[in-house]
């Protein structure tokens, strides 16, 4: 994960997703499943994460998902409400589920909060986390399955193979997978070849 500033809501948004929205859950309060208004608006979460996952920190190559921060389970007051979605890969708002504020927000991790570790790309929580804050990012490391879930490494592992091969520049790769880049700099810094 890294730091990501709050993405400003679209000017349409209240008319398009909000408005039409509340009606719905009023009228409809006994119905589980409510109607993805806001899938219209995923570009627009996407460019303010920069088309990273929230949680992963690279770009998802599937397109990603909105995911509702609090989710419509527990919090289905917050289900049209663009202050509750984060951009986040479809295969890690499938693990979050409903786990709601007992992950990290995106929008309150820290810049060197996270690191990736190089050969093996599991991703580690740093000494830069707050203690208070430090059993959540555990927590949203193994709920998420971030440090070593076999799709995330087989994803970290194809950007890396891409700069490694040369398909990729480390500037290209600080776009797509920025920790993983930094993992690369330190070894750089400290003379090394990236492993």
């Amino acid at each position: 994960m890294i730091p990501v500033a709050k993405v400003p809501e679209p000017d349409d948004f209240d008319g398009e997703v909000r408005t039409p929205g509340r009606a719905w859950l009023k009228a409809n309060p006994t119905v589980d499943r409510p109607p993805a208004l806001w899938s219209g608006h995923t570009q627009d979460l996407a460019e303010g994460f920069a088309n990273l996952c929230g949680y992963a920190a690279m770009l998802d190559p599937t397109g990603g998902t909105v995911d509702h921060y609090l989710s419509c389970k527990n919090h289905r007051e917050l289900t049209y409400e663009w202050s509750n979605y984060r951009f986040a890969s479809g295969t890690l708002n499938s693990s979050k589920k409903n786990a709601d504020d007992t992950v990290l927000d995106p929008y309150e991790v820290q810049a060197g909060w996270f690191e990736i570790l190089l050969p093996s790309l599991q991703m580690r929580v740093t000494d830069a986390v707050p203690a208070a804050m430090r059993a959540k990012a555990e927590f949203t490391l193994k709920r998420l399955k971030l440090r070593d879930g076999e799709r995330i490494i087989r994803w970290r592992q194809s950007w890396y193979a891409m700069y490694k091969s040369g398909g990729l520049t480390l500037d290209g790769l600080r776009q797509v997978a920025p920790l993983i880049a930094e993992a690369v700099d330190k070894v750089l810094a400290k003379g090394g070849v990236a492993p």
